[in-house]
């Protein structure tokens, strides 16, 4: 009989289930991180565009807005890819005996934080935009808000470098102990993930880090090519299948 004829051993189409609500999992959690920044950093860029007080002040709100939405999306979303990530290796260990290697989870780990790095610099300059709209009581207050913030985030830094350390130096040790995880040849979703979505995700990401030079003054490009950058982030991201 053939492998692929063969009835899958108990509990692999679980394990193919869990690793799919994994990926969904992963992609919103990329999608919410893309969005924040590029609707972020587009609202700072029409802000510092604005002719007028009266024009700046709502670009102002939208960025406070969008930055006080995307600390809790950011944070819930990445949480439920965290804890979907560890159900599915806890069950291939209980089948397998062995989870896959895991090689590419501290460059994962280490590029979302960079993403959260991102996000929260832009983040702390949005007292400034309430300050050149002449709004100069509730920016001193923001500014406030965001030395606390900053404080807490350097905290949390220190410690997310820590742990990010000791995790990657543990997953190189188990990966020179032993060969890998032995895989699972019923996964319905193993190698046969559409290569589409790796060339949108790409197209998200250079459009989102276009945005982020611009913000940085890198370059200078058109209103309409702000908007056309931002449409591309967030169609990529939104449009992904994995």
């Amino acid at each position: 009989m053939l492998l692929t004829e063969m009835a899958p051993p108990p509990g692999a189409q679980e394990v193919a289930g869990l690793r799919a609500r994994a990926r969904t999992a992963r992609r919103g959690a990329l999608v919410a991180l893309s969005a924040s920044i590029a609707l972020l950093a587009t609202a700072q860029l029409l802000a510092d565009r604005a002719a007028t007080r009266e024009h700046a002040l709502p670009l102002a709100v939208l960025s406070l807005a969008v930055f006080a939405a995307a600390l809790p999306a950011l944070a819930i979303t990445q949480y439920v890819w965290g804890a979907r990530a560890r159900l599915v290796r806890r069950r291939e260990r209980e089948l397998y005996a062995a989870a896959r290697s895991g090689r590419a989870r501290p460059l994962t780990r280490l590029a979302v934080a960079c993403g959260w790095a991102v996000t929260l610099l832009l983040g702390w300059t949005v007292p400034r935009f309430f300050r050149e709209a002449a709004l100069y009581t509730f920016a001193d207050a923001l500014s406030w808000a965001v030395e606390a913030l900053s404080v807490i985030s350097v905290a949390a830094g220190v410690l997310f470098l820590l742990w990010w350390a000791r995790d990657a130096l543990g997953i190189l040790a188990r990966a020179l102990r032993s060969g890998g995880s032995p895989g699972d040849p019923w996964d319905p979703g193993h190698g046969a993930r559409p290569r589409e979505g790796a060339a949108l995700w790409t197209g998200a990401a250079v459009a989102v880090a276009a945005l982020l030079g611009a913000r940085a003054h890198l370059w200078e490009p058109a209103t309409g090519v702000i908007y056309a950058l931002l449409t591309a982030a967030l169609v990529c991201g939104v449009v992904t299948d994995e």
